[in-house]
């Protein structure tokens, strides 16, 4: 895909204005040089370019607020004046990979008076002898040279930090959903008194079960004694005992 199609593709419906970062690895460039960027993209940030086959920058437009520039991968060999120009907010440089072979080819990034952080790694420079020292002096601004200070601490990881803090996050979601939880305990009913009423009709379901098979003995052995000299007694308590639901509970 060529760069002009890429940058179609990631502006995804918004308008230049609207970006702030755009990643254009592994495109096409066009006879090595930057294509379909414009000075519209005024609120770009962060622009990445890695292995896009690049021999120059100077197609660059004039991008103020730009701070971190990904150029690693590419060919470029010179012409890093264009940079102070077009981007003179630089805080981080990435040139690794590229073609640069003596410290006066990064001589004219003295003008970008912001910049912090350079990376030269894979580069022939860095094979000169006091590599490191001689670059500290030409660029007085610099706080790292490839991902090192000049007592030669490591810059620091600002993915890695920000994974940390992801995880803090995280931590701190969890511990609110176990207050919850908690919470959701103490507001529970207590479920004791729910439970010793749930008792008490069960025994009384018991004991009416055998009132009813108490009236249903009773009645049977009445007409078992002799229907046809039931006294005037013996009858009366049979009514009794149908009001109550025995009868009723011998037919079943």
């Amino acid at each position: 895909m060529d760069m002009k199609k890429r940058i179609h593709l990631e502006l995804r419906n918004r308008t230049p204005s609207d970006v702030k970062e755009l990643v254009l690895d592994n495109c096409r460039s066009n006879e090595g040089k930057i294509e379909g960027l414009t000075d519209e993209f005024k609120e770009l940030e962060f622009l990445s370019t890695i292995n896009v086959g690049l021999t120059s920058v100077s197609n660059l437009p004039k991008l103020n607020k730009l701070k971190k520039l990904e150029l690693s991968d590419n060919r470029i060999s010179g012409g890093l004046e264009v940079l102070a120009e077009k981007c003179p907010n630089l805080t981080h440089l990435n040139l690794s990979g590229n073609k640069i072979k003596d410290l006066s080819t990064i001589e004219p990034l003295k003008k970008l008076e912001t910049l912090k952080s350079l990376d030269l790694f894979n580069c022939e420079v860095t094979n000169l002898n006091d590599y490191r020292d001689n670059v500290f002096k030409l660029l007085p601004q610099l706080t790292y040279l490839d991902g090192y200070d000049k007592d030669d601490k490591e810059a620091p990881d600002s993915d890695a930090e920000a994974y940390v803090e992801g995880l803090d996050d995280d931590d701190d979601s969890d511990e609110v959903d176990e207050e919850e939880d908690e919470d959701e305990d103490e507001d529970a009913p207590p479920r004791k008194a729910e439970d010793d009423d749930d008792d008490e009709e069960e025994e009384e379901e018991e004991d009416l079960s055998g009132e009813v098979h108490l009236n249903h003995c009773t009645v049977t052995s009445l007409f078992e004694y002799d229907p046809g000299h039931m006294t005037r007694e013996i009858l009366i308590c049979i009514c009794l005992l149908g009001g109550r639901g025995g009868v009723g509970r011998q037919g079943e």
